[in-house]
């Protein structure tokens, strides 16, 4: 959800942090490059996971580039599911999780990104959108460390990853303060970790 300029706080070490600056504008560049149309086979994949979910359910609003989920939020908001979007705060600080519904304002937030006019809420499950990843459960994001401070501070939130099969990459370097996901859902597959 952060601009992709935005130096991680969490200070990787120097060979990872140069080794994930060149994946992401690699990652990047396919993103952008994808078949978007293929984007509705991970809500396909994602809707019966998050169905089974209880507790709210964080979301994203998608930047221009990203896997819009906004069908996801609609379907979710009339299946009587509680969903949650992030709101990007200061740097340093955690993502907050504001209510939406589909009559909802939406803000403009930092770094292009929205959210709504709603009240804070605490999510059970958290979407968290990838430039890349790989077999092993490494993930790669545009390198703020939002996710990985937020999924610090929600220990017992479920974490589900999100990308076209696209981003996948042979091996993605690993941070000290990089947080595991409990699976990653692409347009082909759920690939469960540990």
């Amino acid at each position: 959800m952060v601009a992709p300029h935005i130096p991680s706080p969490c200070n990787d070490p120097p060979d990872i942090a140069r080794r994930k600056k060149a994946l992401r504008v690699e990652c990047l560049a396919a993103m952008r490059a994808r078949d978007c149309a293929r984007d509705w086979g991970i809500i396909h994949r994602l809707e019966p996971l998050l169905r089974a979910s209880t507790g709210p359910i964080a979301c994203v609003w998608p930047l221009p580039h990203e896997v819009d989920l906004r069908p996801l939020c609609h379907t979710l908001a009339q299946a009587g599911k509680t969903v949650v979007l992030p709101q990007t705060p200061a740097r340093g600080s955690p993502l907050v999780f504001r209510q939406w519904q589909p009559e909802s304002t939406m803000l403009a937030g930092r770094f292009g990104t929205h959210h709504p006019d709603g009240p804070i809420m605490e999510p059970a499950l958290v979407l968290v959108p990838l430039l890349g990843f790989d077999r092993s459960g490494n993930r790669l994001g545009y390198g703020g460390g939002y996710y990985d401070r937020t999924l610090a501070a929600l220990p017992h939130a479920a974490s589900i990853g999100y990308a076209p099969s696209t981003q996948e990459v042979a091996h993605l370097p690993r941070g000290p303060h990089d947080q595991p996901l409990n699976c990653i859902v692409t347009e082909k597959e759920v690939i469960r970790f540990g």
